[in-house]
């Protein structure tokens, strides 16, 4: 098979002697020791995503919040914990795996339009750095719970600047029929409100357009709705000193041109370096997708059978890889119809090259990992579907009563179970008759 140079350029993932490894180990030998499916991740790969952003913004106070609903795996989480970033969370669970891993709560900030009043509690017990508001509403519940607990809450109101992020629309945050933030003309209003209340201090501004996101000119499009709102808040008195702009840079996952980290960079520089504003940005996807592989095993081949409808439309029959992983391990194919890279572990495989559709066990027709991949494929063999490492195992669910996958980090020549598989014990232990 022709294998996209663009496709390994942007991975972990790398052949060796033509066995397929991630940094110094072949997947082969993981997949020998822990079983598949399994997730295997780079070490070497997240330092050097993280350490990207941090040079590319260089000069400029700001702080890398890592947004933890792309890969919410504790190991992985305390590496970037370690590398000194802080953490973007949606949940009060997103919160305690922060301080499982040692994270310090003056550098969460909290996201997402549904925060309970248990979640608004804990993280004000906890000390964290910002709340990013999304609605009045939301602002109310927080001043009374501040006001109940005695705190003070921090606060950032996260703009909805109606941007076209130019990405599927299950990933566009930033337009007006989309269910985050709040709306320009209706941010000073709450502003001068929180500004009055006692039970909040107000921090900063904040807005998320969307995710991958390869053009980047919609994230200065909204940096400018966002600095003329702080223009016009100091104006009214209100002296910002934080400003948050999301993350969702994009990632090549086939063909697309990689985000260029160090031109977007310069740029905010440049709008940033006079204002006295604390930048924060939230990436996930950039530092881990390409950090991470997920293996699977060839269980059944099911070529396709020519058929009499066929030979007169002149429509090639299907030919199905029946592998042991499926949509709930990878729910990314099925929900986005998102495209990942499949390549054969080992390039010695005998079998015929032909188009294949790489497909599950699930009891569903949606249950499919990747279409259309011309393989040479035996039964036995093993795949590494590619850029697994953001969305993968945090949309992962038992669906079909099917456990978990394991989850690997590979650390130069070696490599350590980070997650076991789950068990069939395991799946019925909370449930009762």
């Amino acid at each position: 098979m022709t294998v996209n140079p663009e496709l390994l350029r942007a991975s972990a993932a790398h052949y060796i002697n033509g066995e397929l490894s991630i940094e110094a180990v072949a997947l082969a030998e993981i997949a020998d020791a822990v079983g598949t499916p399994v997730y295997v991740y780079s070490s070497a790969m997240f330092a050097a995503q993280y350490h990207l952003l941090t040079t590319a913004l260089a000069g400029l106070p700001h702080l890398l919040h890592y947004a933890v609903k792309a890969n919410s795996t504790l190991a992985v989480m305390k590496q970037f914990a370690d590398l000194g970033a802080g953490f973007d969370i949606v949940s009060g669970g997103e919160l305690s795996r922060v301080l499982a891993v040692g994270g310090d709560p003056a550098q969460v900030v909290f996201s997402g339009v549904g925060k309970s009043i248990e979640e608004i509690d804990f993280a004000l017990k906890t000390g964290i750095e910002c709340f990013n508001v999304e609605s009045a509403d939301e602002l109310a519940r927080i001043s009374d719970r501040a006001k109940i607990l005695r705190k003070v809450a921090p606060i950032a109101l996260r703009i909805n600047p109606n941007v076209d992020a130019q990405t599927h629309p299950y990933i566009s945050t930033g337009l007006k029929e989309n269910k985050f933030g709040i709306a320009q003309e209706s941010a000073l209003a709450l502003y001068l409100d929180a500004q009055a209340d006692p039970c909040i201090q107000v921090r900063g501004i904040a807005c998320h357009i969307g995710s991958q996101i390869g053009d980047p000119q919609p994230l200065f499009d909204a940096l400018e709705q966002l600095l003329t709102l702080v223009d016009t808040l100091k104006s009214e008195g209100i002296v910002l000193t934080d400003i948050d702009l999301g993350g969702g840079f994009g990632v090549t996952y086939d063909d697309e041109p990689a985000f260029d980290v160090t031109a977007w960079g310069s740029r905010v520089k440049q709008r940033l370096v006079d204002r006295g504003l604390r930048l924060s940005i939230e990436p996930g996807r950039f530092l881990t997708a390409n950090a991470g592989v997920l293996l699977t095993r060839v269980e059944y081949l099911k070529p396709g059978e020519e058929s009499p409808q066929t030979a007169h439309t002149h429509t090639s029959s299907k030919h199905f890889a029946v592998v042991d992983a499926a949509m709930n391990d990878l729910l990314r194919p099925s929900l986005y119809q998102a495209w990942h890279g499949v390549l054969p572990v080992s390039q010695h495989s005998q079998g015929e090259t032909k188009s294949w559709d790489i497909v599950g066990p699930i009891c569903e027709s949606g249950d499919w990992l990747a279409k259309d991949r011309q393989l040479s494929l035996s039964a036995g063999d093993l795949l590494c579907v590619m850029s697994a490492g953001a969305y993968g195992s945090t949309l992962s669910s038992n669906y079909n009563t099917r456990p978990r996958a394991a989850e690997v980090l590979v650390n130069g020549t070696a490599f350590r179970l980070v997650r076991r598989r789950e068990s069939l014990q395991d799946l019925l232990s909370t449930e009762m008759l």
